[in-house]
């Protein structure tokens, strides 16, 4: 009487044996067939940081235009960027010290657009009237048109911006404006971190610079925009040296 209860103990134990079994082996196999992340990406984010960096500089370098904002503090003053950028010019505003200024480029052709409470700052408040909202030739000779024309240059103002410092590595997967980005990190984050694309060509598209120097984002690569001389009505050929500002 007492046989077929043990019987029936030592079925139900390999049973519950197997089962441990067989639910392990399915974990395994789950566990190897995990999400790849870059899965259907451009493959950059399987590559070493160095690499990932030297292949988003390169797109950046070959894109023909580029559309950049957010901040970026240098010498202690904060300048609010909002530019677009090629190669034949650019077009956008710059904030700094609650002054805002518009920026265009054309070929070589500089002009800045602003009120008249901008150009007041030099003390020249009869100059300030003729300017005020009016596109303000630059003279190439001019110490303001080497200050202003940094903002203009893509193959100048990329190049300086997209550096990070000391020893790279990557630090994840991340989205930038529902775009899947590999995450690289200089000294692991006060060195700067740089998201790369992961979709189509491995372009940068968000930027926080060490230090805290700054955060940008890139957006709208290749798109080109309309960067044309104004009119002659709203344009002002100062003739000498810019008032200070």
């Amino acid at each position: 009487m007492t046989a077929i209860p043990q019987v029936r103990i030592r079925r139900t134990a390999r049973v519950a044996a197997l089962c441990v079994l067989a639910v392990s082996a399915l974990t395994m196999l789950t566990g190897c067939g995990e999400e790849d992340p870059d899965a259907g990406t451009n493959g950059v984010g399987r590559l070493p940081a160095q690499k990932i960096q030297s292949k988003s500089r390169a797109a950046a370098d070959a894109a023909p235009a580029v559309h950049l904002a957010g901040t970026v503090v240098t010498g202690g003053v904060t300048f609010k960027l909002d530019m677009r950028l090629k190669s034949g010019g650019s077009s956008g505003s710059v904030t700094s010290k609650g002054s805002t200024f518009q920026l265009l480029r054309v070929g070589d052709e500089l002009y800045v657009k602003a009120d008249a409470a901008f150009w007041n700052h030099g003390g020249d408040t009869s100059a300030a009237g003729k300017l005020d909202g009016k596109y303000v030739k630059v003279p190439q000779k001019d110490p303001a048109y080497r200050k202003f024309s940094g903002f203009t240059e893509k193959d100048v103002l990329l190049p300086a911006l997209l550096t990070l410092h000391g020893k790279l590595a990557t630090a994840g997967h991340h989205t930038q404006a529902g775009t899947r980005t590999i995450r690289v990190t200089g000294d692991g984050g006060p060195g700067g971190t740089l998201d790369v694309s992961l979709e189509g060509r491995p372009y940068p598209l968000r930027l926080v610079r060490g230090g805290g120097a700054g955060t940008l984002t890139f957006s709208e690569w290749g798109k080109d925009f309309p960067a044309a001389e104004p009119a002659k009505s709203e344009t002002v050929d100062y003739g000498g040296q810019l008032p200070g500002s």
